[in-house]
């Protein structure tokens, strides 16, 4: 009887300094939901961007992917994002996936134009780069530089 008197409060110590961690992890992690307007994208390849990663403009989160869907009739890769109500986007502002570092982590990095019409609330960001694939870029590199050792010999 003692011991599982002595279980029964082991578990529920356990439990508690769970619940701990998750309020603390919720709390620090800043984990709010960004209200505004939305507006799409679409990319020929999204390379890993999923829902609620960052949008960024000059390395400042300004919005979050809410949505990625593929277009049935173009076959592109359309990505909805919600932006903060105080940023206007030009209508040729561009918008690209990049990388957080070499280990992942996607952002939608927007980069504004310089024209006076605003994107309004459901447009479409008119200019879109997809993510580089490194695998892609090494194989470029290893065969240029195979191609700069031949013209030395």
């Amino acid at each position: 009887m003692k011991r599982s008197v002595i279980e029964t409060v082991l578990g529920a110590v356990v439990l508690l300094m769970a619940g701990i961690f998750l309020f603390y992890g919720y709390k620090t992690a800043d984990v709010k939901k960004i209200s505004g307007y939305e507006i799409t994208a679409d990319f020929s390849g999204i390379g890993g961007l999923a829902v609620g990663d960052d949008v960024q403009i000059s390395g400042v989160k300004v919005g979050s992917v809410t949505n990625v869907m593929l277009d049935s009739e173009t076959y592109l890769a359309r990505v909805k994002m919600s932006i903060e109500p105080s940023i206007r986007l030009p209508e040729d502002t561009a918008a690209l996936i990049s990388s957080e570092s070499l280990l992942g982590g996607k952002y939608l990095a927007l980069e504004p134009g310089a024209s006076e019409e605003i994107i309004p609330a459901g447009g479409r960001v008119p200019y879109t780069q997809a993510p580089q694939n490194l695998e892609q870029l090494l194989g470029q590199f290893i065969f240029s530089m195979q191609g700069a050792d031949e013209k030395t010999e």
